[in-house]
């Protein structure tokens, strides 16, 4: 009889890690490069008319980016914190 060596068993292939481009991570990047591109297009809001409290378009426009990059900022932040939570939950299990 001839002695059959013992084979090895494979090792285990290790979990699937998330992908690194996810929905909620487009979404942030959008949040913070809406107010580049809404300030770098200078020909959409390079005008007067409309006024608003006697003020030219082209200021309070530009004042109102302020308002909206602050709140974009803001949603991406806590965003972020919800993705790096959920991705700490996840490889703990």
């Amino acid at each position: 009889m001839s002695a059959v060596p013992e084979v090895p068993e494979a090792p285990e292939a290790p979990e699937a890690k998330a992908p690194v481009v996810t929905p909620v991570r487009v979404i942030i990047a959008l949040c913070l490069v809406a107010p580049f591109v809404a300030m770098l297009w200078v020909g959409s809001y390079a005008k007067l008319e409309p006024t608003f409290i006697g003020m030219p378009f082209f200021y309070w426009y530009q004042m109102l980016w302020v308002l909206i990059s602050t709140a974009l900022t803001m949603i991406a932040y806590k965003l972020w914190q919800r993705d790096q939570r959920a991705r700490k939950g996840g490889a703990s299990r």
